[in-house]
Formats: C-alpha cells, sequence, structure tokens
C-alpha cells in the first residue's frame, strides 16, 4: 500500500513566523557554538533537515523541531505553544455571560 503524504502549507503572510523561529534556533545554536553537524547528530536528524528547521520550513515534523530544541536545552519552549490563549479566553468568557 502506498502512502501519500500531503505537503504543509502555510499562508504567505504566516511564512515569516517560522522563517523567525528557524532564525531563532540557529542563533541559538550558534550562541552554544555548536556544529549543525553536532547538532543534527545529537537530535537524530540528517544535517539537511536542520538546514530546513533553521530556514523555518512547515514540512519538517514537529517532531525534529523538538529534537532540536531539546539538544540546545530550550525543550521546555514546547509548552509556551498556545499557553497563553488570549482568543479562546475571550471566546469562553463571552459564552458565560449568556
Amino acid at each position: 500500500m502506498a502512502t501519500t503524504s500531503k505537503k504543509q502549507s502555510v499562508f504567505p503572510k504566516y511564512e515569516k513566523v517560522l522563517e523567525q523561529m528557524g532564525e531563532n534556533i540557529k542563533m541559538a545554536r550558534k550562541r552554544r557554538k555548536l556544529t549543525m553537524i553536532q547538532v543534527a547528530e545529537r537530535a537524530d536528524i540528517a544535517r539537511s533537515t536542520l538546514h530546513l528547521i533553521e530556514q523555518g520550513s512547515p514540512s519538517v515534523a514537529m517532531g525534529a523541531y523538538f529534537n532540536v530544541l531539546r539538544v540546545l536545552g530550550l525543550q521546555d519552549d514546547f509548552l509556551k505553544l498556545a499557553a497563553d490563549d488570549e482568543l479562546g479566553r475571550k471566546l469562553q468568557d463571552l459564552e458565560l455571560l449568556k
């Protein structure tokens, strides 16, 4: 059975967010004076995958992003994703007022 995977697409106006995240990861690696090869090996990913991560590619699995952050000691940053759900709280508050 052939497996088909759908390419992730991101609206152009949001691509900059991913690019900034990739740049942040790249700067964190450089501040630690780690090479791409060192980080890729420790994260158990290909160097080319790390390159895509540092570009903010939406095609890379979230697990690969997590493993790179783990190598950099930034794994707890994942807990910040959607932690401050301002819109969700406003929607919930509106529902509670009914």
